[in-house]
């Protein structure tokens, strides 16, 4: 009888696959226990009767519940029994690790950053400290040395924005002026009766050494003793050029009135005025600020000025 040839790939009925080492290794070639061993390799691996018997329940166990099932284990996890599983970093543990360091974040001291002051914004603080020292009791000496200490600088810190302690007394000095004449103006421009001028300059003047105790002391001269003495001379000025817009506003109010020496009653009525001013506020400073300046002052000024 003659053997039919070995059947091609294309003549294999359908659903049969081509194993590679048949098409490789023809059997005829190979011994019958390795064809066998080669034949077991190629064949799934079958779980044991344990293994059948828990796919069973957990297949049993999902039903039930109605969860899907879990795949089957493949061959390389069968029968490896506590394997280790990656760690998930994104549940709750995660989150109070992080809610965790949150609050060590917040719990921690912050970081004090020294503000570094604007231009001329430290030369107005040493002006305020200067002033602010001027109103404790034995202050009419104050070296530079103690200033430096209350705002916490270096003596050299403040030679940065003051050639000398005479040029700090100087600027309390230009802002008695500016604030004083600035407000004199305003009087003078609102109000049209020269009596009543006087009156409130007067009044106004000795409010303001009331509220600043510090300026009363630069104003009558007491912080200024041991100072330059161009600063006296500039106080000195301060008050002549008040006392000349008392005279001017008594002189309107003397016309007014039909004297017939406005001229001379208002430079008298200017000179007391002034000489009122100047005594309250030393009254006020030498008694440790207890005497206000502005105690009974209506009717002295309605007496001076009428």
């Amino acid at each position: 009888m003659t053997s039919d040839p070995p059947a091609s790939p294309g003549d294999l009925p359908s659903g049969v696959a081509l194993e590679p080492s048949a098409a490789l290794v023809p059997l005829g070639t190979m011994p019958a226990e390795a064809a066998a061993a080669a034949d077991l390799a190629a064949a799934p691996a079958q779980p044991g009767p344990a293994a059948a018997a828990a796919e069973t329940a957990g297949t049993d166990a999902a039903a039930e519940s109605g969860a899907p099932a879990a795949p089957p284990a493949s061959a390389g996890q069968a029968g490896v029994v506590g394997a280790a599983e990656p760690v998930d970093r994104s549940g709750p543990a995660a989150s109070a690790d992080s809610a965790e360091a949150a609050e060590r974040a917040a719990a921690a001291p912050p970081v004090r950053v020294r503000k570094r002051p604007r231009p001329g914004e430290r030369r107005v603080q040493i002006l305020q400290t200067l002033a602010s020292m001027l109103e404790q009791p034995g202050a009419e000496r104050i070296t530079t040395a103690a200033l430096a200490a209350q705002l916490k600088v270096s003596e050299a810190a403040l030679y940065r924005h003051f050639a000398s302690k005479a040029q700090m007394f100087e600027g309390l000095i230009e802002f008695i002026e500016a604030s004083v004449f600035t407000l004199i103006n305003q009087i003078t421009e609102r109000e049209p009766a020269g009596g009543e001028q006087s009156r409130k300059i007067v009044g106004m003047l000795l409010q303001f050494g009331e509220k600043n105790p510090g300026m009363t002391r630069v104003m009558v001269g007491d912080a200024l003793v041991f100072e330059n003495e161009r600063l006296t001379v500039r106080m000195n000025q301060f008050f002549d050029r008040v006392e000349s817009q008392l005279r001017q506003s008594l002189r309107l109010a003397a016309e007014a009135g039909g004297s017939p020496t406005p001229t001379v009653e208002a430079q008298a009525l200017a000179s007391a005025l002034t000489a009122l001013t100047v005594g309250r506020l030393q009254r006020y400073a030498r008694s440790g600020f207890k005497r206000l300046p502005t105690e009974h002052l209506d009717l002295a000024l309605m007496r001076l000025s009428a």
